[in-house]
């Protein structure tokens, strides 16, 4: 479903990424570890589009999408959370669900009423807020809902495109345990149909929810399995992780 070829990107003498190459099945569930500076957020942001690589290639559905811009790789099925929110904060929720789904739909990019009320929208709408837990604050702002609230909103907006892969960037970034676990619940209840690729910094979460893992150091795959194969990895204990014994 999404696949990189010996993806490299430089920024003069610097590689942030070197020779990546991954292959996620449909369906998949994979996080991404590893320390800061390792260059997991410069992979999304070359997977979307806004930072071209050096080299290599990028696969979506078996379509190469290396040199796609972004609104066309989002057409094609590829969304985003980021570690900050990007949400329109004067706005409700609905209507944040909405302006997602309408772009989706080819429905233009206005804030006209007419578009929100669309049947089709709303539907998305309804059915995204459903699935998230957020259907008894539709109505609510933004700038009202608490911050973990936002956290889900963000996967909600992802979600409301219809895609066939959401990358997510740290979705817990600032959030406690019990959000966290909710998280985790969130993550679980979506269709299985569903590519995630995740870069998580909650270790518990990363186990507890990935098929697969991958780790990346100095912008280069240094692990990529099963969630079993990493916990008992000497090299990644040291390195990337502390020690987990307890995790």
């Amino acid at each position: 479903m999404l696949e990189t070829r010996n993806l490299d990107k430089s920024f003069g003498a610097i590689h942030v990424t070197r020779d990546v190459s991954l292959k996620l099945e449909r369906g998949e569930r994979r996080v991404i570890l590893g320390p800061n500076g390792a260059g997991k957020t410069t992979l999304f942001n070359q997977l979307t589009g806004e930072i071209a690589p050096s080299s290599g290639r990028i696969i979506l559905d078996g379509a190469d999408v290396t040199a796609l811009p972004v609104a066309q790789r989002a057409r094609a099925g590829l969304s985003r959370s980021y570690q900050k929110n990007t949400l329109f904060d004067g706005l409700s929720v609905a209507d944040n669900l909405g302006l997602a789904a309408m772009v989706a739909q080819g429905r233009g990019m206005g804030l006209g009423r007419d578009g929100l009320l669309h049947p089709e929208v709303r539907e998305t709408v309804e059915e995204v807020a459903a699935q998230l837990r957020l259907s008894d604050h539709l109505d609510a702002r933004v700038s009202e809902i608490s911050y973990g609230m936002r956290r889900q909103l963000e996967v909600g907006v992802a979600l409301a495109t219809r895609p066939k892969v959401i990358l997510m960037d740290e979705p817990t970034s600032g959030v406690g345990p019990e959000m966290a676990k909710g998280f985790h619940d969130l993550l679980a209840a979506l269709p299985r149909d569903l590519t995630l690729l995740i870069i998580e910094h909650d270790i518990d979460l990363a186990f507890a929810v990935a098929d697969t893992i991958t780790v990346l150091n100095y912008g280069e795959v240094v692990f990529d399995g099963l969630p079993e194969a990493a916990r008992g990895s000497s090299l990644l204990k040291e390195i990337y992780l502390g020690s987990w014994e307890d995790a």
